[in-house]
């Protein structure tokens, strides 16, 4: 997705430095410690002689053989080693060695880590930056924005019950023509319940049904899909495409939403078990309202009531 990066030396003279004076430092101290060996090998063969081959048997310093000023001397030979080796620093064998490279490495590979994780950061912004310029073109055109209008169309007691049993609540026949007369031409997106209430697809409109079951049959002319994405992208040419229900389709679709059209049945339903989101009026205003009350073909009062977004 991006273009190669020229690779750069990770390793700078400081490090380079930091590398060199360690390695001379190891030198130094496994030399330290071969003369170390070498000092008590030589007192050993020292008092060997001594004893066992005769050399120097009758040479005394002070009335005190020589060989004990050797052993004297080789005994602060041992101490100034064992505080150089065991005291001031660890044990100069293979993994002693092995412990002060790997200080080094972890120390450059703080730094490459922290290298890498700015270039990460710069690819993460770049990466951030053409995903947001290809969901959001410069040219946004207001007259998408006019022509596609996303539109919620449900009918919602006082409670906001809008059925039971995947089935309405009340038979409101003005309700119903005016259903007929918004959505007629247009997409309808819906749930899979929502469509299997139908006895029939509606006339003069495109299905369309989310749904996550596989090889879901429907009448043909009816548009199958897994999620509202791909139903909003199936409906893209429609200029004004209606989300129908039910109750989390309703939910899901609410945010993307650019009208409403609520038929508010005033009266509360028990026993409902779907209903509508609460209707938030900082999101939401109301611009058309027209009250109904009940009559002989009406059981109860109604208002159609249109919101658009703030």
């Amino acid at each position: 997705m991006f273009g190669k990066k020229k690779q750069v030396s990770t390793i700078d003279k400081d490090q380079l430095e930091l590398i060199e004076n360690a390695q001379k430092r190891i030198r130094q101290k496994k030399r330290l410690y071969i003369h170390f060996v070498i000092f008590l090998i030589g007192a050993v063969f020292l008092i060997l002689a001594n004893t066992v081959l005769g050399i120097g048997k009758d040479f005394t310093i002070a009335g005190i053989n020589w060989f004990v000023y050797a052993i004297f001397a080789w005994l602060f030979i041992f101490l100034y080693h064992f505080v150089n080796v065991f005291i001031t620093n660890k044990f100069m064998g293979k993994d002693w060695e092995k412990q002060q490279l790997d200080k080094l490495v972890n120390q450059q590979q703080q730094r490459i880590d922290k290298l890498k994780e700015g270039f990460l950061k710069e690819e993460r912004k770049i990466a951030q930056s053409q995903a947001y310029n290809e969901t959001h073109p410069a040219k946004e055109s207001t007259e998408k924005k006019k022509t596609r209008e996303l539109t919620i169309i449900v009918a919602a007691g006082e409670d906001n019950a809008i059925g039971k049993d995947n089935d309405l609540i009340w038979h409101l026949s003005n309700d119903l023509k005016r259903f007929k007369k918004l959505t007629s031409g247009h997409h309808i997106i819906m749930g899979r319940k929502t469509f299997e209430s139908f006895p029939k697809p509606l006339p003069n409109r495109t299905h369309i049904v989310i749904t996550r079951q596989k090889d879901y049959k429907a009448p043909d002319g009816v548009i199958i899909v897994n999620n509202l994405d791909d139903a909003l992208d199936a409906a893209r040419k429609d200029t004004q495409p209606f989300i129908i229900g039910g109750g989390e389709i309703y939910k899901q679709s609410l945010p993307f939403a650019d009208k409403l059209e609520i038929t508010r049945v005033h009266g509360t339903f028990e026993g409902a078990d779907t209903f509508f989101p609460e209707i938030d009026l900082d999101v939401w205003k109301e611009v058309n309202r027209t009250t109904h009350d009940a009559d002989a073909d009406h059981k109860y009062a109604f208002s159609f009531i249109t919101y658009e977004r703030r």
